[in-house]
């Protein structure tokens, strides 16, 4: 049931994410599920959810401090009634998770109830903690159990923070009008003008290439899903490149069904297109805008 209901969460949530993670194997695509549904239910609890159930921002951070402290002491227990908490510490023994990830992951989420805008200190912390360090634990699931060498381990993970760096740059452009309109949070240290937009494209793609240099050393059973969530993104990034800042700042850009599934196809082959296609849900998942 525990594994079940992390599925469900990823499902809900994340189309790009939840196809790539079809890529991976097995045991990968089990334990990237669970940490995804604890990081998301962390991030409900800044993002408005709770201000909808009349919490202020007191109660709020209160109850995000209480998640945290539940989250970090998961893995010592081996029962949770809580079906979340119960996957994600069975995956976090697995694959021995270093609780410094998991709080600088939580000070981050801190600084959106702290914090509506950032200067260029603030916002690199918060890209580390919000992202870089999810790309150091997925890192863990990558090698859980496998001999690497250190050479091999740094290189992967270098480029595992520039993947979750550039990931969660798209986001903020991506997601700019909600973040600013809804949840009155300026993530750029500038205003968004044509000219810092293209100035935020190169940092991106300079990620993006940071982590293509890596992606060839992970073991086959994440290589591809990896890279088709790369891809994912890198082709967000185009579609961002190409759009004006006004369409920006009142819309969220998306990826059409049409262009997951040629990437899809480009990345996996036509035949894994097809697999997918026959999984029961995944057509809803390709078709969702």
């Amino acid at each position: 049931m525990a594994f079940r209901a992390a599925r469900q969460v990823i499902s809900s949530y994340s189309t790009s994410f939840g196809l790539a993670t079809r890529m991976l194997g097995k045991q990968q695509r089990t334990d990237i599920r669970n940490l995804y549904a604890m990081v998301r239910i962390a991030d409900e609890i800044v993002d408005g959810t709770t201000k909808a159930a009349g919490f202020d921002i007191p109660a709020t951070t209160a109850l995000l401090e209480e998640y945290e402290r539940q989250v970090l002491a998961a893995p010592l227990r081996r029962f949770h009634p809580d079906p979340i908490l119960h996957a994600y510490a069975i995956t976090a023994r697995r694959c021995k998770f270093d609780p410094e990830h998991i709080r600088a992951f939580f000070a981050s989420m801190r600084t959106d109830l702290q914090k509506s805008m950032h200067n260029a200190a603030s916002y690199k912390s918060y890209i580390y903690g919000s992202a870089e360090v999810i790309g150091l634990l997925c890192v863990s699931v990558f090698l859980a159990g496998r001999k690497v060498e250190t050479w091999r381990r740094a290189r992967m993970a270098t480029g595992a923070q520039a993947l979750g760096a550039a990931f969660q740059k798209i986001n903020f452009l991506r997601d700019y009008a909600e973040d600013h309109a809804t949840l009155g949070r300026q993530y750029f240290t500038l205003e968004l003008t044509e000219a810092t937009k293209k100035a935020l494209i190169a940092d991106i793609r300079t990620d993006l290439a940071t982590a293509e240099t890596a992606i060839g050393l992970l073991p086959p059973s994440s290589r591809t899903g990896v890279q088709l969530a790369t891809q994912f993104f890198t082709k967000l990034t185009n579609q961002l490149d190409h759009t004006d800042t006004r369409t920006i700042r009142n819309t969220r850009v998306r990826l059409s069904p049409t262009t997951r599934a040629r990437i899809i196809a480009q990345v996996c082959g036509g035949s894994a297109l097809s697999t997918m296609a026959r999984i029961p849900g995944i057509s809803k998942i390709t078709q969702r805008s």
